[in-house]
């Protein structure tokens, strides 16, 4: 059943088609088709080609259109940070120590940075690789709560940090909503005080269905059976386990536990974007495309307690879609072989967030306002932005304490060209 959202006013009244395209209606299903968007969802899915108003249109012939992707595990405030930290360590103690000790300096530069322009930076991260929702792990910070952030962030949860930098635990267990996940790292290291992670949490009252561990590096086959018969929820961050570590997850925690997601986690300690992440877990982790598929896109949406249709291309669903070049294969067999250079269009809510050039000039007019180009790492795309928060804004803010090169997203260089200047990015 999906629960119906209050539609934005920007959004009330809005119409539009999408043609042309073929459709991922699932991980190994697809078709060609039409999607007619009225107010932010889905009104209809067509399987056939039909006259469509031109006006109100975006012909996609030549791409294959996805589900937005749902990044589970992110530190906005981290967008503009590189990679911390001398691996590896034993647990994440370890870590969060070393890196104030040896990094204080790259930490305080990039703390200086307004944390409501990391912020913004964390959602243009995250929309440049398809991501349409992503879960923040920290406090909703009211940037994140306003209308016209670049993804949809989850709203409602509870969290703590982990045992050791996260407080009274069940407490805060305990007012966390029923229908509302509550997330904590748990088990992120190699050694004993890490295995010994979940049983305490268990003792303590805190795994039940509600609970998102994420990491999870040393849960072990007893920890699994737990997982499994709390009906407690994994997310799994391989890339940044490999890099503090020098390990990735088991096999046993993709294939056997019930409930997992992938999360990016933040560039402090992530390889890349999700859609990195996504190759990682199928190049070095041996999982399927098909079950990367789902821990990027409909497992996530389940695990966070998405209600409006997040996940899926479905009508009465909101609509939140990627586009990328169609090569003829499976959503799931393309998906590990996309990078953020791939992903072309990303539509959240049925208005459009990102477009490349290509894109851009198919675009109706209506559809191209608000839009301001953006190159990173020598890709243009056009983002769409309030006019509290436009993209020159953004990299100016962080370019005046950084630095001329000092802007990047996961290690990615950005420049913010003026809309003249676009067309020879790229």
């Amino acid at each position: 059943m999906i629960r119906r959202r209050a539609v934005p006013r920007d959004l009330r009244g809005r119409h539009s088609i999408i043609h042309g395209a073929c459709l991922a209606l699932s991980a190994e299903e697809r078709s060609e088709g039409v999607i007619e968007i009225r107010a932010g969802c889905i009104a209809g899915i067509s399987m056939h080609t039909r006259s469509v108003d031109r006006a109100a249109s975006i012909d996609l012939s030549g791409y294959l259109v996805m589900p937005g992707l749902i990044n589970a595990h992110d530190h906005l405030q981290f967008s503009l940070y590189p990679r911390l930290g001398r691996p590896p360590y034993r647990n994440y103690i370890e870590w969060g120590e070393e890196i104030h000790r040896g990094f204080s300096s790259v930490i305080a530069k990039h703390h200086a940075v307004p944390k409501s322009v990391r912020l913004w930076w964390g959602g243009i991260r995250n929309l440049l690789c398809g991501v349409t929702t992503v879960c923040h792990h920290d406090p909703l910070w009211p940037e994140l709560r306003r209308p016209g952030f670049p993804v949809r962030v989850v709203q409602q949860y509870g969290w703590a940090h982990s045992l050791a930098f996260g407080g009274d635990l069940p407490p805060r267990r305990r007012a966390t909503p029923a229908n509302e996940p509550f997330i904590v790292h748990a088990c992120e290291g190699v050694d004993e005080l890490a295995s010994n992670e979940l049983r305490e949490l268990d003792r303590l009252g805190v795994i039940d269905a509600g609970v998102v561990l994420v990491h999870g590096l040393a849960i072990g086959k007893e920890g699994i059976s737990l997982l499994n018969y709390r009906q407690a929820s994994l997310i799994l961050c391989p890339s940044s386990n490999c890099f503090l570590f020098g390990l990735t997850p088991e096999p046993a925690l993709f294939a056997e536990v019930n409930r997992v997601a992938l999360g990016n986690d933040s560039p402090l300690t992530a390889a890349g974007d999700l859609l990195d992440e996504i190759r990682f877990a199928v190049d070095r982790c041996g999982v399927s495309p098909q079950v990367a598929y789902r821990m990027a896109i409909s497992a996530p949406a389940s695990i966070l307690r998405l209600e409006n249709g997040e996940g899926a291309i479905q009508e009465g669903g909101v609509a939140d879609l990627i586009a990328v070049r169609d090569t003829g294969v499976t959503a799931a067999a393309l998906l590990p072989t996309l990078s953020a250079e791939d992903v072309e269009l990303v539509i959240i809510g049925g208005q459009v967030r990102l477009a490349s050039q290509p894109i851009f000039e198919r675009l109706p007019p209506a559809a191209r306002q608000s839009l301001e180009p953006l190159s990173v790492g020598g890709v243009l795309r056009w983002v769409r932005a309030p006019v509290r928060a436009p993209v020159r804004a953004l990299f100016g803010a962080a370019q005046r304490i950084l630095g001329d090169d000092g802007v990047a997203l996961s290690g990615r260089p950005v420049a913010a060209p003026a809309s003249h200047e676009a067309c020879h990015v790229g």
